[in-house]
């Protein structure tokens, strides 16, 4: 999990020249919401949408030239946390039963919402990745102000981000001084050591953040970015706005 985190930490240097690259970063944002809020909201069972959503979202990875194997690997990682709690669509009490055990039996209805939850959350997961992926994050949270969001709110986020790095290099120096002092040398002592290790690390990184928000306010952090920072819309950003809410209807469409 910490070397997901790490992977969050490092945005796109060199911005490949993309079509969707040349979106302004609040149209990608937008983009990707409106599609993830679409396929979300997608009644259960319509498989024939989902499909043409997928093969649109197919489309745009490939044009964008992101790398396959990095997100896949995150998209991966991801689902293995919320892949416990759609077991529990399974178990449904609804339509016929397929199998039973005890208490327990799986019927078409559950396979039908097992399947269509899975294939919401692998969608959404995809977008959602290649947008990190292509967006530095810092444009990321100017995106979400310039749609409306509570500046508070994006700055709890901000701070957040930028804490991570700090989190990860306590704990990175936490263990290394362990395994040199060969205090990790079985699993009950590594779990003791790493059990200590956690309150501590809560007291350093506490004290440490504190240093790095001081620092901050000295040198005249306000919290927010700069409005006349935001980029206005240009013809292609309308066109990407209109062309996904195109594609959003007909795949509703396709039911009617």
């Amino acid at each position: 999990m910490i070397l997901h985190l790490q992977a969050l930490l490092n945005t796109p240097k060199n911005e490949l020249i993309t079509p969707w690259h040349c979106l302004a970063s609040r149209t990608r944002l937008l983009c990707i919401l409106i599609a993830v809020f679409a396929i979300a909201l997608t009644p259960n069972g319509r498989w024939q949408t989902w499909l043409f959503y997928a093969f649109v979202l197919l489309l745009i990875i490939l044009l964008s030239r992101v790398s396959l194997s990095q997100l896949l690997s995150r998209v991966a990682v991801e689902f293995l946390f919320v892949g416990v709690v759609l077991l529990g669509t399974l178990f449904r009490p609804e339509g016929q039963v397929i199998w039973s055990w005890g208490i327990l039996q799986i019927t078409t209805t559950g396979v039908m919402v097992l399947g269509s939850v899975t294939l919401k959350v692998i969608l959404s997961l995809l977008a959602l990745n290649l947008l990190i992926l292509t967006t530095p994050i810092p444009e990321i949270f100017q995106g979400l102000l310039s749609l409306g969001i509570p500046p508070l709110l994006v700055a709890i986020m901000a701070s957040m981000y930028r804490y991570i790095d700090v989190l990860i290099r306590e704990f990175t120096t936490m263990k290394r001084a362990a395994m040199s002092r060969n205090l990790m040398i079985s699993r009950g002592t590594t779990r003791l050591i790493i059990g200590h290790a956690i309150g501590s690390l809560f007291i350093r990184t506490y004290e440490r953040g504190e240093r790095i928000y001081q620092a901050m306010l000295a040198r005249g952090y306000g919290g927010l970015p700069n409005p006349a920072s935001f980029t206005k819309y240009k013809k292609w950003d309308i066109f990407a706005l209109i062309f996904t809410g195109i594609i959003i209807v007909i795949g509703q469409l396709l039911y009617l």
